[in-house]
C-alpha cells in the first residue's frame, strides 16, 4: 500500500547517534523497478575476505559506483568505483531531497538469501571523515538492521529495513555504534542495499 507521505520520517531516540528512518521513500511500483534495474544491470563482485587468519568469499555481493579517483577500502578490500549510473544518478537525487549532502560513492551490496550478512561494524573509515553521513536504501525482501552501542551492550536497537526505504545515520553515530545484517534461517528473497557516502 503506498503512503500519501513518502517523506514521513521516524527518528529513534538513541544516545551518541542521529539516526532517521524513511519507510517509503520510493512508492512499490518505483521500488519494485529499481530493484529489478539494479538486480540486471550492476557489475556485481563477490570479494576475498580475511578473518582470524582465514581466507573466505564474502557472504554477499558488491559494486561500488562513484566519482572518478574516490575508490573506498574497509576490511582490507579497496574498491575502485565504476562511473555513475543514470539510475544510481536518479536515487541519489531523490535521497538529496530530504539530506542534503553531496555524496561522492555508492557502495551496493546484494543479499542474495537469509545466508548473505554483513557482520557488525562502523562506517567508520578515514576517508569518510569525522562524522560522515551515511544514506543507506533498500530494495527487495525486508531484512532485519541490528544496531549496538559499543560502551553499553544493553543499549540496542533493531529496525526492519523495508522495500523502498531510506535510513540515515549521522553526526556521532559511527564513533559510538555497530550495526549489522545478520544471516537468517527463514526463507527470504533477495534484497539490494545502496550505501551512499561522501569520501573526503
Amino acid at each position: 500500500m503506498n503512503s500519501l507521505f513518502p517523506s514521513k520520517k521516524i527518528v529513534f531516540d538513541l544516545p551518541d547517534a542521529i539516526i532517521g528512518y524513511y519507510p517509503n521513500l520510493f512508492d512499490k511500483t518505483e521500488a519494485d523497478t529499481i530493484f529489478n534495474e539494479l538486480l540486471q544491470t550492476t557489475l556485481w563482485q563477490q570479494d576475498e575476505i580475511t578473518l582470524f587468519g582465514k581466507t573466505h568469499p564474502q557472504p554477499r555481493l558488491t559494486a561500488l559506483y562513484g566519482n572518478d579517483g574516490k575508490p573506498y577500502s574497509y576490511s582490507h578490500i579497496t574498491m575502485q568505483p565504476h562511473p555513475w549510473s543514470l539510475l544510481l544518478h536518479k536515487i541519489k537525487h531523490k535521497i538529496k531531497t530530504v539530506v542534503d549532502t553531496n555524496f561522492t560513492s555508492v557502495l551496493l551490496n546484494l543479499y542474495r538469501d537469509g545466508k548473505d550478512s554483513n557482520g557488525w561494524h562502523a562506517d567508520n573509515e578515514k576517508e569518510l571523515g569525522e562524522n560522515p553521513v551515511i544514506a543507506s536504501v533498500s530494495f527487495g525482501a525486508e531484512r532485519s538492521f541490528h544496531l549496538q552501542h559499543n560502551l553499553d551492550k544493553n543499549c540496542k536497537q533493531k529496525i526492519i529495513l523495508e522495500h523502498g526505504s531510506l535510513l540515515i545515520m549521522e553526526g556521532t553515530t559511527q564513533h559510538f555504534w555497530k550495526h549489522q545484517i545478520a544471516k537468517t534461517a527463514k526463507p527470504i528473497g533477495p534484497r539490494i542495499n545502496l550505501t551512499f557516502r561522501l569520501i573526503k
